[in-house]
């Protein structure tokens, strides 16, 4: 399929929605215009007619498993549920096993990725305590961003050594992603409540145990720490009203040095949540109130926050049915994110143009990925057709995450993805993905 002309779409896109035609040819868009007719036979037609054509998404944070904990997810499934979920590119996290925090660990995931993956993909590099040598030597080419864990998520991978903390914000390369929890005030709560009622504390108590303070504690000290380095800093899965504070929306992103997201779950979700959802909405930081969930909204319409992104991180039934501190915080996200912004549309939450600024233009923006993220001739034909008016009902035989199970399970979404382009190939459509092939690319940055 090496030219196909797309007609008929309300296209979105920088702002605007009106119709017209897109043709490809070898994975590229060449041409963008009111009407474009088949110049030849062999191109294959699209007839878009009703329904609206975005950039593919772009997920700066997902957690596709590989190595090491591939009994969860692995690039393959996490990607295949990406395409169906109309996700184009990822960017993938570095807490697996091994870490990847050297570049052996990362050239092998970019090795599984190339013969797995339905999606355009790159790693983030991970930064511990003792790894600034091999963070110093990142190619910004290839490397969309460091992260850093500055809360107990993940582990060994927590960098709280202040002094080296300082010298990764002072000789980082390339753009640092911090995940903000402050670990003391973590393991107090967590304690008191451990006092209280042993391991089988209340869900509902998530939120007090990983904080309001937690967060803005430590993310407040990560922008701090940033201006007075000079440092790139973003700040992932922003889940309160008060950080908002932190950020501005007084420039346009391509000029921020501090920045911020907001992830699907914190959007659709609050604490009332917890009565029937229980460890299935246990996530890292943790789903808060109905305040922080209308703040973080708020935040993201005005520019504070500047992406959406899902922090996909899939684990086993069996595990999340464990009592509370036994139970790992994440979930799966990447197929049900853009129906769930859609939906969030379809209530008057959001515009279609600000959903695509948010999860398409900005995170290519952010991380300076080559040619993606809009619809542009010359650019990549990263692409999805979604149909505004095609409900359908989140349920086990239609979730394609290895888990197989989604916080959604039981939700009806009045719009659908009904077709996924990745560089130029029909790879989804209708909840069938097409026969596989090599057709996703490593992600490249303008820098």
């Amino acid at each position: 399929m090496k030219k196909v002309l797309i007609k008929n779409a309300k296209i979105v896109n920088e702002g605007k929605i009106q119709e017209g035609d897109v043709f490809i040819e070898d994975g590229i868009i060449t041409e963008i215009s009111d009407s474009i007719s088949a110049k030849s036979p062999d191109v294959h037609i699209f007839d878009a007619e009703g329904t609206y054509l975005l950039p593919g998404l772009i997920d700066d944070q997902v957690h596709f498993r590989e190595p090491g904990l591939t009994h969860k997810e692995n690039i393959e499934t996490g990607s295949r549920a990406a395409v169906a979920g109309g996700i184009t590119s990822f960017i993938e996290m570095p807490n697996t096993l091994p870490q990847t925090t050297t570049m052996e660990e990362f050239q092998k995931k970019l090795d599984i990725a190339a013969e797995t993956s339905y999606a355009n993909y790159s790693f983030m590099f991970g930064g511990t305590n003792d790894n600034l040598t091999d963070i110093e030597n990142i190619d910004p080419r290839i490397v969309p961003a460091l992260k850093l864990f500055l809360g107990s998520s993940t582990g060994n991978m927590l960098v709280d050594d202040e002094k080296v903390l300082e010298q990764i914000f002072k000789k980082s390369p390339v753009l640092i992603a911090a995940h903000c929890e402050d670990e003391d005030t973590i393991k107090k709560n967590l304690q008191e409540c451990i006092e209280r009622y042993g391991d089988d504390i209340p869900v509902e108590l998530h939120p007090k145990i990983r904080s309001e303070e937690a967060c803005y504690k430590s993310s407040s000290r990560a922008v701090a720490l940033a201006k007075k380095t000079g440092a790139r800093l973003h700040v992932f899965h922003v889940s309160t009203a008060k950080e908002l504070s932190l950020f501005t929306n007084k420039k346009p992103l391509k000029d921020k040095k501090i920045t911020a997201e907001v992830c699907i779950h914190h959007l659709w979700f609050n604490d009332s949540d917890y009565a029937k959802k229980g460890t299935y909405i246990k996530w890292n930081p943790a789903v808060k109130t109905k305040k922080d969930q209308e703040g973080l909204l708020e935040g993201l319409l005005d520019d504070r926050l500047d992406v959406l992104a899902t922090d996909h991180a899939p684990h086993t039934k069996e595990e999340k049915k464990n009592v509370y501190t036994k139970a790992p915080s994440g979930g799966p996200l990447v197929q049900h994110a853009l129906p769930a912004l859609l939906q969030m549309y379809h209530q008057g939450k959001i515009s279609l143009e600000k959903i695509v600024e948010k999860a398409c233009h900005n995170p290519a923006i952010l991380f300076d990925i080559e040619k993606r993220g809009f619809i542009r001739e010359g650019y990549k034909a990263d692409l999805v057709l979604v149909d505004l008016n095609s409900p359908w009902a989140v349920q086990t035989d239609n979730i394609f995450s290895k888990c197989k199970w989604s916080p959604f399970e039981g939700t009806t979404f009045k719009s659908r993805v009904t077709h996924t382009f990745v560089n130029g190939k029909l790879v989804y459509k209708n909840f069938k993905h097409q026969p596989f092939s090599k057709i996703a690319e490593q992600l490249t940055f303008e820098r």
